[in-house]
């Protein structure tokens, strides 16, 4: 292929026969063990469907989104999902932007034949009207860095991006309930996909005679005599199989590498069940919404937010004396003894304040005339207090 020659014309001869010698003592350039992976790291977007695969060197981002189509006539019930390979130059030197290559239709059928033949996603879930409207799922797989061994790492990015996608609610209106109506996620929380099993997809390459390596790299599959892709899941079903030409393998090597492939398939779903969940747990602390418990104030009116406060204490005064009704009473009998000594009483401050005989009102509502627009809100809350209080000895 394209990208196999390109990596062999940047190699030399001593670097293939180093590789070759290494792996006859069960050893690799980058120091794992021949059925070792090299690091796997996911990372996710800030929009639901994104992610982000990092496979030692190798890069790749995964995109999914969604569209109403009309559906198959063979298949009016269900939805359909498609997967599309978009490798930029930028990744590799063999790479050319434009019509997609050979190497790129291949990724695109393995990625496509483990995830839709498998019958992983729930299809049927994505029908809105039967036989004229479902869900489109289209996933788009953008290489960065060819580092080698695209085919698991593009795997892993599809299904990181399956597990976060959320499409939009719909409801059916009109008045032969055959109008589709989309909610925004603000009026109603998206929905994800379902999704049966994980197709984890497995590589192996043949190097030499009887060399067998898992997770090549792009030095080893610039020497590589022939590559096996399997696909399956933690069930140990077989979901897909692909082995394009090569040398030729026996039946025992096949086993083998079955039985490898589904220890290896256990180990990178649990690592990408723990990135979703993690993923899912954050995205659940951004869609609390804490609300203060605050009244609104019109700050356009001066005296607006003096009033709001004099009326929640009001409230607040009010639910006192209700729950504090006993003592109450026994104050009133005090006071009530009080008032039969002052016969006086003309609802002024001296009539009820002993330390403040001899005040005069006029003279204090004259003074607090001079200081402008606050007079009536501090009149009306000393009439109050004093109607209140004239209230309560009566």
């Amino acid at each position: 292929m394209e990208q196999r020659l390109a990596n062999t014309w940047r190699m030399t001869v001593n670097e293939k026969k180093f590789i070759e010698s290494a792996l006859e003592s069960e050893l690799r350039i980058d120091g794992r063990r021949p059925f070792d992976y090299r690091r796997l790291t996911i990372k996710f977007g800030r929009e639901d469907g994104s992610s982000e695969v990092q496979l030692g060197q190798t890069h790749v981002m995964g995109f999914v989104t969604s569209q109403l189509v009309q559906p198959y006539r063979d298949r009016p019930n269900e939805g359909t999902l498609s997967v599309f390979t978009e490798f930029s130059p930028m990744a590799d030197p063999s790479f050319e932007a434009g019509r997609p290559s050979e190497y790129a239709v291949e990724l695109g059928r393995i990625i496509d034949r483990g995830l839709r033949e498998s019958r992983a996603v729930d299809t049927e879930s994505l029908c809105v009207v039967a036989g004229k409207w479902v869900w489109s799922i289209r996933i788009d797989l953008h290489i960065l860095d060819n580092g080698g061994n695209l085919v698991d790492a593009s795997n892993v990015a599809a299904l990181a991006a399956l597990l976060t996608f959320r499409r939009p609610e719909c409801t059916l209106g009109g008045d032969d309930r055959q109008e589709v109506i989309l909610h925004p996620p603000e009026v109603r929380e998206p929905l994800p996909l379902i999704i049966h099993h994980l197709p984890i997809a497995v590589t192996f390459a043949f190097i030499g005679d009887e060399n067998l390596v898992i997770d090549p790299t792009h030095h080893e599959e610039a020497v590589m005599g022939g590559r096996m892709s399997i696909t399956l899941n933690t069930n140990g079903e077989v979901c897909a199989f692909q082995k394009p030409g090569g040398q030729g393998t026996m039946q025992s090597v096949v086993m083998q590498c079955l039985r490898i492939a589904s220890v290896k398939a256990g180990d990178i779903t649990s690592k990408i069940k723990t990135a979703v969940e993690s993923y899912n747990t954050e995205r659940a602390l951004k869609m609390v919404k804490r609300h203060a418990n605050i009244n609104a104030v019109d700050v356009n009116e001066p005296g607006q937010k003096a009033k709001q406060i004099l009326e929640g204490k009001k409230i607040k005064s009010e639910e006192c004396s209700v729950s504090q009704s006993d003592a109450m009473d026994v104050e009133q009998g005090r006071i009530k003894k009080r008032s039969d000594k002052n016969q006086s009483f003309t609802g002024g401050p001296s009539s009820w304040d002993p330390y403040s005989e001899g005040v005069n009102t006029d003279e204090l509502k004259a003074n607090l005339a001079s200081r402008g627009e606050f007079y009536d809100l501090i009149s009306s809350v000393s009439l109050e207090f004093l109607v209140c209080y004239d209230c309560s000895l009566t």
